[in-house]
Order: C-alpha cells, then sequence, then structure tokens
C-alpha cells in the first residue's frame, strides 16, 4: 500500500507554483487508488479526494499525526468542486474505486469521508446501494480536517461556511494572467495591425502609434479585470459578475484615456472605453467558477446575459476605433 507523508517535499511546492501559474495545471496529477498516510490499520477513516495532485496535497498536509487511508478518485486531473460540476467527481466513480481497491478487504467500518464541495456529484444514497459504504460530509476546507475526526466526524458552522477572503481572491491572479499570455498576443497583433488603415489606406506609422495606443488599453484593461477585480470584487456594484467587471471597465477605460490620451479625437475615446468595458467585463465571469455563490444554472444564465453584452460592446468599440482615423 503506497504510504504518503503529510510533509511536502521540494519537488511538492515546485508543483504548486506550477499548479498555481498555469504552467502544468492540466497534467498535474496523481494516480487514482488507495493511499494512506501514518500507520492506518482496518478501523482508521477512509478519506475520498480527487486525482488533482493539488487537491491531494492539501489533504494529506493536513493530515499530520493522523493514521487513515485516502482513496483517490479519477477526476481527470480536476479539483473536487469543478469535478463534481463536470459529473467525474461522482457517485459512480466513487463506488468503481471502491471495488478496485477492494476496500471491503482493507476496513471494517463501511464508512467513507467525502469533502463537502463533492456534493453536488455524489449521492449519499445510491453510494451506499452501489458499493456498501455510506458516506459522511467532511468541512469545506482540508485544514479543518483533523478537528473533523477529533470530534467523532461532526463539523460544526465554521466547518460547514463557504468563505471567499481576500486571500482566496488573490491565489487566483496568477493563474488569470498566465492563462491571458497567449491570447493577449494575438489580440494586440490584431489590433496593431488593423489599427493602420485610415483615409490614406494604410500607413504603417498610423499602425504602431494607434496600435500602441489601443495595446496600453488592452494591457491595462487585462491588469484591471484580472488582478483589480478579484482584489476588490466584495464592493464592484452588482450581483453577476460581468456587471461588475463593466462598472470596472468603464472607470479603467475614463481613467486611461483621460491620462494617457487627452488629445485623442472622440470616435477613438469612445471606442477605447467601450473596448476597456467589455475586456473587463469578459475577464470578471472567470470567476463565476471560483466561488460558491452561483449555481450552475446561475453561471450559464449569467454567461448567455454577459456575452450578448459583450460581444456587441466589443465589436462596437472596435469599429468606433478603427474608424477613429476617418473622423474628427
Amino acid at each position: 500500500m503506497p504510504q504518503v507523508d503529510t510533509i511536502l517535499n521540494r519537488s511538492d511546492h515546485i508543483g504548486t507554483i506550477g499548479a498555481r501559474t498555469g504552467i502544468q495545471r492540466d497534467k498535474y496529477t496523481i494516480t487514482p487508488g488507495l493511499y494512506c498516510v501514518g500507520w492506518p490499520t482496518a478501523d482508521s477513516p477512509v478519506l475520498i479526494t480527487a486525482n488533482y495532485k493539488l487537491t491531494f496535497d492539501a489533504l494529506r498536509h493536513e493530515l499530520g499525526g493522523v493514521d487513515a487511508w485516502i482513496l483517490v478518485v479519477d477526476t481527470r486531473g480536476i479539483n473536487v468542486w469543478c469535478a463534481a460540476g463536470r459529473g467525474t467527481f461522482s457517485t459512480e466513480e466513487i463506488a468503481y474505486q471502491v471495488q478496485r481497491a477492494r476496500l471491503v478487504d482493507v476496513v471494517t467500518h463501511r464508512e467513507l469521508i467525502l469533502p463537502q464541495c463533492g456534493a453536488p456529484g455524489v449521492s449519499a444514497l445510491k453510494l451506499k446501494t452501489a458499493c456498501g459504504f455510506k458516506g459522511i460530509f467532511g468541512p469545506i476546507r482540508a485544514t479543518d480536517i483533523k478537528a473533523f475526526l477529533a470530534s467523532g466526524k461532526a463539523a460544526d458552522e465554521t466547518m460547514r461556511s463557504v468563505t471567499f477572503n481576500l486571500k482566496e481572491r488573490a491565489v487566483l491572479i496568477p493563474l488569470e494572467l498566465f492563462l491571458l499570455l497567449k491570447p493577449l498576443v494575438l489580440t494586440l497583433a490584431c489590433l496593431v495591425l488593423f489599427s493602420g488603415f485610415g483615409p490614406d489606406l494604410y500607413s504603417l506609422d498610423r499602425a504602431l502609434q494607434r496600435g500602441g495606443n489601443i495595446a496600453i488599453v488592452t494591457i491595462i484593461s487585462i491588469f484591471s479585470g484580472a488582478v483589480l477585480l478579484p482584489l476588490l470584487l466584495p464592493w464592484m456594484p452588482g450581483r453577476q459578475f460581468w456587471v461588475k467587471g463593466m462598472f470596472l471597465g468603464i472607470w479603467v477605460g475614463i481613467f486611461t484615456v483621460q491620462h494617457f490620451f487627452p488629445s485623442v479625437g472622440w470616435t477613438a475615446v469612445t471606442g477605447m472605453a467601450v473596448w476597456a468595458m467589455s475586456v473587463n467585463s469578459f475577464l470578471a465571469m472567470n470567476f463565476t467558477g471560483s466561488t460558491p455563490y452561483t449555481s450552475l444554472s446561475g453561471v450559464e444564465m449569467e454567461m448567455r446575459k454577459g456575452l450578448a453584452v459583450q460581444i456587441v460592446s466589443a465589436l462596437l468599440g472596435l469599429s468606433c476605433w478603427l474608424a477613429g482615423p476617418f473622423f474628427l
């Protein structure tokens, strides 16, 4: 039986940095199966988790001094919460891994401690029927797992409460920035290229000058949407994320134009401001999957509304920007 350490080593920390920044996020997995920490017996608890190594490491790191079994299910390298929404952290997958690991021959009890964030994908009643083990939902955070076990598998209100505080929001920033690098390069290249059109057909100097202007607006908008928005999220007006991003984008667009391009014509100013609004609004919707406040149906409804506004505003902003050389 593979025994894992509860102390993360240098390789684990480097892997965490890679996962947090998105460098190896899609391949940061661990083989599904049964593991153990300490020296568990047939009476030791069985903890269920995902095969996303960042999730696995977060759990085992909190089990110092605990003798327990860890059953890792195949979530395709996705964390518990997202996997539950996508159906990979499911009743059927857990039952399959229980049978595959022959858990009935390993422990004498018939209890599985499930992460609470996996509740949308797991039916405790169906799980008992499928594999003979009863599912008990543990705390929200891995940091509470030792207290949960010590209290006889009873969770208080704090263990059941979901938070999305400043630190938790800030953790998402590096990944957001990394994932935007490739789209940013392609977008900037297109903006610079098309900025050269004007009454005299095309000018390389105009492409560099006007392209540089819209590039500055785009970079500032991405920074505000990926960095400022998550930090200021509770204080931005509106309930839906695309609305919060839209308000931030309006402020960023006005601020950028006033401080960097005070002499640009009104058509170009309108284009840059509306473009900034659409970029911020679009980036804001990335956080609908990072909070517990929006249900799956709520996310779908928000995206339908938000994308419609964002597409129209982006096309309007770019059209005004491209029309700038033809108007005052």
